[in-house]
C-alpha cells in the first residue's frame, strides 16, 4: 500500500495549508508537520519553506507530486481490481471543442457494450489538468497547452484552427489580412479555454492583442459563439471541427498565419491509465 505519509504529503501540497490538510485527513496538525519532515530526511531534501507567513512547495516537492499522484492512481486501481473497492466506470474528461464536436461517434461506440460504464466531464484545459492530478479523471482530450513532462500523452489528430462568420459576411471564404479584422466584434472564449489561448498567442506573436479588434464580447460557449457568428453579430475563431457543426457558418483564414494544433490524450505518467487510453484509441476509426 502506498505510504500514507504521501498521501499527507498530496493534501498539504494541494491546499498549502497545514490545518486545512490536517483537517482533511482527519489529524492533527502536528501529525501532518512530523509526515513532511519524515518525508524530508527519508529523501534528504526539503519539500516546503515559508517566506515569511506563506507557504511554498520547493522544486522537490513539484517532481514528488508527479510520482505520488501515478502511485495514489495506481493503488486505487488495483483496489477496484481485487473488490476491495468499488469498480468505477471509466473516467474522461474533455476539452469542450472536442466533447462536443469531436468524440460522439467514438463514445457511442464505447456504449453498444452494455457492460461498458463511463462518464464523461466537459471542461476547459485548466480544469481537467486539475481533475487529473486529483485521481478524478482516468484521461482527458485536450485541446490545449500542457506540461509533456509531466503528463503521459499521446496524439489523437491535427486540426487546424479558423475564423468563422456569418456566410454573407465579406470575410466568408476569404484568405484576409489580419488588420482587416480590427474592426469587427470578436466573439472569444473565456479566460482559461484552450482555443482563447490559441488565438491570444498567434496575435501575441505578431505584435496585438485581443483589444486591438473594434469589441470583444466573453462567451463560454461555443455553441453560443456559432449561433452569434452565424446571425452576423462578429467573428470568433474555431477548430475546424466546430465550425463544420454549423450550416449557417463560412470560415476564412488569416494570410500568413495558418493555425494547426495538437489533439491529445492526457494521463498521469506511469499509471495504468496508459492502457485505458490505448484500448480507447481502437475506436478512433468511429470520430
Amino acid at each position: 500500500m502506498m505510504d500514507y505519509k504521501l498521501k499527507t504529503f498530496l493534501k498539504l501540497y494541494d491546499t498549502m495549508n497545514y490545518r486545512a490538510a490536517a483537517s482533511a485527513l482527519n489529524l492533527t496538525q502536528p501529525a501532518v508537520t512530523q509526515h513532511i519532515h519524515a518525508l524530508e530526511n527519508e529523501y534528504g531534501c526539503s519539500l516546503f519553506h515559508y517566506d515569511g507567513r506563506r507557504l511554498h512547495r520547493t522544486a522537490a516537492a513539484e517532481k514528488l507530486a508527479v510520482y505520488a499522484r501515478s502511485m495514489l492512481y495506481n493503488e486505487q486501481r488495483f483496489l477496484q481490481e481485487v473488490g476491495r473497492l468499488p469498480a468505477q466506470p471509466l473516467r474522461i474528461g474533455a476539452t469542450k471543442s472536442i466533447g462536443n464536436y469531436v468524440i460522439g461517434g467514438m463514445l457511442a461506440k464505447a456504449l453498444e457494450d452494455p457492460e461498458t460504464t463511463l462518464t464523461l466531464t466537459v471542461d476547459n484545459t485548466r480544469a481537467l489538468l486539475a481533475q487529473l492530478q486529483r485521481g478524478e479523471l482516468d484521461f482527458a482530450l485536450i485541446e490545449g497547452h500542457f506540461d509533456k513532462q509531466i503528463y503521459g500523452h499521446c496524439l489523437l489528430r491535427h486540426e487546424p484552427f479558423v475564423g468563422i462568420c456569418a456566410r454573407e459576411h465579406p470575410l466568408a471564404g476569404a484568405e484576409a489580412d489580419l488588420e482587416s479584422m480590427f474592426g469587427e466584434t470578436l466573439l472569444l472564449r473565456e479566460p482559461g479555454s484552450g482555443t482563447r489561448v490559441i488565438l491570444e498567442e498567434a496575435l501575441q506573436a505578431l505584435g496585438y492583442t485581443t483589444e486591438r479588434f473594434h469589441r470583444t464580447v466573453g462567451v463560454s460557449s461555443a455553441p453560443v459563439i456559432c449561433d452569434l457568428a452565424a446571425r452576423g453579430v462578429g467573428i470568433s475563431f474555431v477548430y475546424e471541427a466546430v465550425a463544420k457543426s454549423s450550416p449557417g457558418l463560412a470560415t476564412f483564414t488569416i494570410r500568413g498565419m495558418p493555425i494547426v494544433r495538437e489533439f491529445n490524450y492526457v494521463y498521469l505518467k506511469g499509471t495504468a491509465a496508459e492502457d485505458i487510453v490505448a484500448r480507447f484509441r481502437a475506436l478512433e476509426r468511429w470520430l
